[in-house]
This record gives C-alpha cells, structure tokens and sequence, in this order.
C-alpha cells in the first residue's frame, strides 16, 4: 500500500494476468470510506484487499461508495460483493446496457459473440479455447446488482473529495476516469497506462468504432491539465500529454503496420496471428483478436479498407 496523499492510498492487487496487479484507490476522510475500482473476486484478490484495510483500520463493510471506473473484471468483479456489504457502486450509464450487462445476463451477446469471432476467421478449435478461458474469468465476477448510473461530467463528493467523472470511451464503452481536480491528480483507470498501451477491442456487444473514441479520449485527457495521472496498473504517468502523444503514435503505427500487411484480402484472425506473432494464451489470443478487429474498423470507417463477405475478408479500398 502507498500513500499518495492524507486519505488517498494505491493498493496493488494480485491478478492472474500478464500485468500482474491492479491498482485500486482507496479514499478516506470526512468518517467514509470509498474505493476505486475492486480487483477480481477470489481468494487471493479478497484476502490482498482485506489486508490492506486492516492496516487502516477497516474492514470490507466500511467502503460505503465503490467508483468502477470500467465493467472489465480485474476492476469490477468485487462490486457485486461490496455492493452486498451496504456499498453504492457508481458505473456509468454507457456501461449498463453493454458491460455490465455482458456479466449480468451472459446470454444477452452470447451468440453474437461467438458468431462475431466466427465470421472473422477464428478456427472452432480456437474458439472452443477462449471459451474455456472466459468461463474461467466468469467464475470470478460478482456483479452488482442496482450500479448507479454515472453521467459525464458528474462531480462526487467522496470521502472528502470532489471527483468529476471523465468519460473516456475506447478501452471500454462506459469507461471513466475521475478527476481531483482541486489536486490536479487524475485516476485514470486504464484510459492511460505508464509502460503499455490499453487494449482495445472490438466484441459484439460494444460500440463500432472503439478506436476512434479511444483516440478522441486520449485527447480529452491531455486537455484536463492534471499534474499526475495514477492509472490501474503499473506506476503513475508524470507528464500527461507527453504520454498521450505517445500512444496516439502507437496506434499510428499499429494502423500503418495493418495496411502493409493487406497485399491481398484477409480475415481478421489470420491477421491478428501476424501483428500479434508472439506466443499467446487464449485469453491473450482473445485481445489480440480484438484489438486488430477494432483497427480495422477504424480503417474501414476511414475509408482506407473495403470488407466482402461474410465471413469477412478485408482489402485495400
């Protein structure tokens, strides 16, 4: 646990991911406690978190307001949990029909899911991997039940604290980040990353051109002129702006790298395998699917690629 301020703290929890952690904000002042973000809900997850809160002397049943800055499960799969405790979870509204409703009711874009993966080229017995891996992650979930929906632009007095609620769609539809804006310090979510950049994913039940929000978000976010942004995983982001160039000049890259490779029409999965050559799990393969689909879109939304099919192929325009 570190102190970032009198009554802000970042606790790194455990998660069985590449990142490793995830940072949740801790929030305490005023006699409330608050909690940004929740990690996944197992054991090891539960018992990291109520470690964290006996050093403060606190227990689970002392987080009375819980900010999900993002429906994704490393971020929100404890909300149901806290929620049970007497927490109010806060998501915003862009998540409550999409997201949150992916976990909520799973049969909602079950179909479209699988099929979306299956007119883009994904082989069955790929597709029969990253559908273990995702019951896999559903058992670590706990969804809350009555999330209250969050608006843009809302401004929360929390523990002590005014937050405005930041819409930064892209990594998610319904993702915010929240702005102290008295402090200039930003809790970005994973809108901004220190080392990586955010993934994001194209998936059946999300909006159609993820990439361009995201890049519209990026944007957003360098004009909010916060001194410091603390992001959900990994260290915090010092000069705002700088690192906001730095990942528009990725996906630059990524979409370049996309064109070059389309000498001939090509599905989505088979060019995935060539921007992503590295060796990957299923859920890893799942993003890398995602995340060339949503490139794509982008292309073809910009009017550099044409599709034909389905199953869909894409080609130069």
């Amino acid at each position: 646990m570190k102190a970032l301020a009198e009554g802000l703290y970042q606790l790194p929890i455990p998660i069985p991911y590449p990142l490793k952690t995830v940072n949740l904000y801790l929030l305490k002042g005023n006699g409330e406690v608050a909690l940004l973000d929740t990690a996944l809900d197992t054991r090891t997850a539960r018992g990291s978190l109520e470690l964290y809160l006996a050093e403060l002397g606190l227990c689970f049943a002392d987080i009375k307001t819980v900010l999900l800055t993002h429906h994704h499960p490393d971020h929100y799969g404890l909300a149901g949990f806290l929620e049970g405790l007497g927490a109010r979870v806060y998501l915003h509204q862009e998540e409550l029909s999409r997201g949150h409703l992916f976990w909520r009711a799973p049969e909602t874009f079950e179909e479209a899911s699988w099929r979306l993966f299956l007119e883009h080229g994904t082989p069955e017995e790929a597709l029969l991997g990253i559908r273990e891996a995702m019951e896999k992650t559903r058992a670590r979930v706990h969804p809350p039940q009555s999330p209250i929906p969050l608006q843009d632009g809302a401004v929360l007095e929390v523990a002590g604290r005014r937050l405005r609620a930041v819409w930064t769609p892209g990594h998610a539809d319904g993702h915010v980040a929240f702005f102290l804006e008295e402090e200039g310090v930003l809790l970005a979510g994973d809108a901004l990353l220190e080392r990586v950049s955010p993934n994001v994913g194209l998936w059946a039940y999300t909006r159609e051109n993820p990439l361009k929000d995201f890049l519209a978000s990026l944007d957003r976010l360098a004009g909010l002129g916060a001194r410091v942004a603390y992001a959900g995983h990994f260290g915090p982001i010092l000069n705002v702006k700088r690192r906001v160039q730095e990942l528009k000049g990725h996906h630059e890259e990524r979409l370049e790298a996309l064109l070059d490779l389309l000498e001939a029409p090509m599905d989505a999965w088979s060019l995935s395998l060539r921007l992503f050559p590295q060796e990957l799990d299923a859920a890893g393969r799942r993003f890398a699917f995602a995340e060339t689909l949503a490139h794509l879109e982008y292309l073809r939304a910009e009017g550099l690629l044409g599709r034909e099919g389905p199953p869909y192929r894409y080609f130069r325009a």
